[in-house]
């Protein structure tokens, strides 16, 4: 790798202005390295970014010597030394709150009611309230003015509940359905750590976030361009099916910010053009499906080259007992935030579901009723079974729509030109295999259509996942058929878990237990799709390891003109993280062109 520049002389905080509007004795002070004008108070020490309003008198519901949440004090203040602790590096950037600020947040819900109102449950300790606007989070001036000019009014319940937590420093397994905003969840903290550290990007990242997919990846990329881009964040994206060399060229200039497919980066790892030594904020995202992909040796390798004192973070859409093997090994009393039942796998009920019991060839005919009854230009994804199915519909559907194919076997180049026509509305259509079910976030996708059935109900929410994201609603149509019924039963209770109707023919299917009434040859819902069982009650045991045979789904013609760095140090008596042996696993992961 590239020699080392040596990092520049840090420049200490010097006094503001002087402000009479703000409270005595508090002083505005101007950050010598950053820029960020922060405040302190030299009678109590506390420094924080957030602008402070005179204090009121307490109410007497308030606890004993209560006057306003202590902030938490930063490095830059006058009177304070530099932390080399990760945990303390991210608590002392801004103002982190138990309770959050009753100036900021006008008329203001208590935290229980706003937990109970967004499903928000809390598993750990010393859980600090959520951060109900942007107002109250503290953050920099630049990234706040970033995010409001995105034009997000509020944070979404994941953001809420993860910043606070984030900020003091804590490990986080957050559960949480896809389109819930989690990316800027991970990001923003991040990103006030890496400021704080102020670590030499040439020499490594500060930030490492881990993805499944390449279409993920890019996208984690662009937000964090998008929203680091006024605090000067450099971050660089590492996948396959691309050249090495651009991607190590942006390594070697240096890059803040690393997000990466384990794959490639384990590639990049082998050649010694990389070094993880200075990462001190580490983040999984989409960690179940990482994991489905056969990625945790890969995973276990990266952790093993991460200096143990780090912050991690874990994002995923389910928690089968995989995910929460991995959980316990490589994260150290961490706090789960669950938005929404985890016992459950529940749909987004902004999307309009619409199951359809049809043959294999009434499919190509309500397909183009379907088409034809949006608007012109309405995004819209159609979800095949095979690359071959998909490429065949694609050009089918190109004789009357601007219709496109992606699936694994296309080139990085197709891909990226695909994608960059859906997303500008230049060919509205796109034909998918399941490599686009998870990871894409394109917020004005209105509708998805499942020509084939997946092969299993999580995939089955994963992929109408695409539409109704960011508070938009959308709908979803999908096309059921007698070699789909063994999903019946648990299609019928994804349905009626998101108030939706249920077609009578799909409640038959479910009753008679598929197959037209015949014995049954699959599990029950209980046990069904690798035994996770998603049914009201899905727990811990009913993780077993039974499995069900791969169905390939509607057909291929087309009949129509269309680590083992472990660390089991886990302290605290979170029974969401068992205990559990390192088993390290070895092999290669599964290849992303064989999805």
């Amino acid at each position: 790798m590239a020699s080392s520049a040596p990092a520049p002389a840090s420049k200490g905080p010097r006094y503001a202005p002087p402000d009479p509007t703000l409270p005595k004795p508090w002083r505005a002070l101007i950050d010598g390295n950053t820029g960020y004008v922060y405040f302190w108070n030299p009678e109590t020490k506390v420094t924080q970014y957030e602008r402070p309003v005179a204090a009121a008198p307490p109410s007497p519901s308030q606890p004993p010597g209560y006057s306003r949440p202590e902030a938490r004090a930063m490095s830059s203040a006058p009177s304070e030394p530099r932390s080399a602790a990760a945990g303390a590096n991210v608590s002392q950037s801004a103002q982190f709150t138990n309770q959050v600020s009753q100036g900021a947040n006008g008329s203001q819900m208590s935290t229980e009611a706003y937990r109970a109102k967004h499903e928000i449950t809390i598993i750990g300790n010393e859980a600090p309230a959520p951060f109900m606007t942007f107002q109250s989070t503290g953050f920099p001036s630049e990234i706040l003015r970033e995010v409001l000019q995105a034009g997000f009014s509020a944070p979404t319940p994941i953001q809420a509940q993860s910043w606070p937590i984030a900020v003091k420093g804590r490990d986080i397994v957050a559960v949480a359905k896809t389109g819930s905003g989690k990316t800027l969840g991970y990001l923003l903290p991040g990103f006030i750590l890496l400021k704080r550290l102020q670590h030499n990007s040439r020499e490594g990242p500060t930030v490492l976030v881990l993805s499944p997919t390449r279409e993920l990846a890019t996208q984690i990329q662009d937000e964090a361009i998008k929203f680091g881009k006024s605090s000067r964040i450099s971050s660089t994206c590492l996948y396959g099916g691309a050249p090495k060399g651009p991607q190590l060229r942006e390594l070697d200039r240096g890059a803040d910010v690393v997000v990466a497919t384990p794959g490639r980066l384990n590639d990049i790892l082998e050649m010694n053009r990389v070094s993880l030594r200075q990462v001190s904020y580490l983040v999984l995202d989409e960690a179940d499906r990482m994991l489905d992909m056969g990625f945790e040796p890969q995973i276990r390798k990266i952790v093993k080259q991460i200096p143990p004192r780090r912050q991690t973070l874990m994002y995923t859409a389910t928690w089968p007992k995989e995910v929460r093997k991995i959980a316990s090994d490589l994260l150290v009393n961490p706090i789960q935030v669950n938005i929404g039942n985890t016992d459950q796998l529940v749909a987004n009920k902004s999307i309009t579901q619409h199951v359809e019991v049809i043959s294999h060839g009434e499919k190509s005919r309500r397909l183009d009723q379907i088409l034809r009854s949006q608007e012109p230009g309405s995004k819209t994804i159609i979800f095949c079974s095979t690359k071959r199915m998909c490429d065949q519909l694609a050009r089918n559907l190109s004789r009357q729509y601007s219709a496109s194919a992606i699936h694994g076997d296309k080139s990085q180049a197709e891909r990226d030109s695909v994608l960059s026509d859906f997303r500008s509305g230049r060919c509205p259509v796109l034909v998918a295999t399941d490599v686009a079910a998870r990871g894409l976030d394109i917020k004005d996708i209105r509708v998805v259509v499942n020509y084939d059935f997946p092969t299993g109900v999580e995939d089955y929410v994963h992929r109408i996942g695409r539409t109704g994201r960011a508070g938009a609603t959308g709908s979803a149509y999908t096309f059921f058929g007698d070699q789909d019924s063994k999903y019946a039963s648990d299609l019928v209770k994804i349905l009626e878990g998101a108030d939706q109707s249920v077609p009578p023919q799909l409640k038959e299917m479910a009753r008679r237990g598929g197959y037209g009434g015949r014995s049954r040859r699959w599990a029950s819902s209980d046990d069904s799709y690798g035994g996770q069982g998603y049914g009201a009650k899905r727990s811990t045991d009913s993780f077993n390891n039974s499995s069900f045979s791969n169905q390939t789904g509607g057909g291929s013609s087309f009949h129509s003109s269309y680590d083992s760095s472990s660390r089991n140090n886990q302290t605290g008596d979170n029974a969401s993280f068992p205990p559990s042996s390192n088993n390290n696993q070895s092999g290669d992961g599964l290849s992303f062109h064989e999805r």
